[in-house]
């Protein structure tokens, strides 16, 4: 059975894990750190690749589906 998840969890580079909506990224760069940028440009450095990044966002996506059907 799948699992439902609302947020995506990442770590920051001081080894903090926190949580982050995955529907506010707006887009990913590799610099080479992770850099994450929301839809209110506010930049987030994390230690997941961005590969790593987009699976969390995939699963966030089809747990978006589980709970509406």
């Amino acid at each position: 059975m799948l699992k439902c998840k609302t947020m995506i969890k990442v770590t920051r580079l001081n080894g903090k894990k926190f949580v982050i909506n995955a529907e506010l990224i707006q887009f990913l760069e590799e610099t080479p750190d992770t850099v994450i940028t929301l839809v209110n440009h506010e930049k987030i450095v994390v230690k997941e690749s961005v590969d790593d990044v987009i699976k969390r966002v995939i699963e966030f996506n089809r747990s978006i589906r589980c709970l509406n059907g």
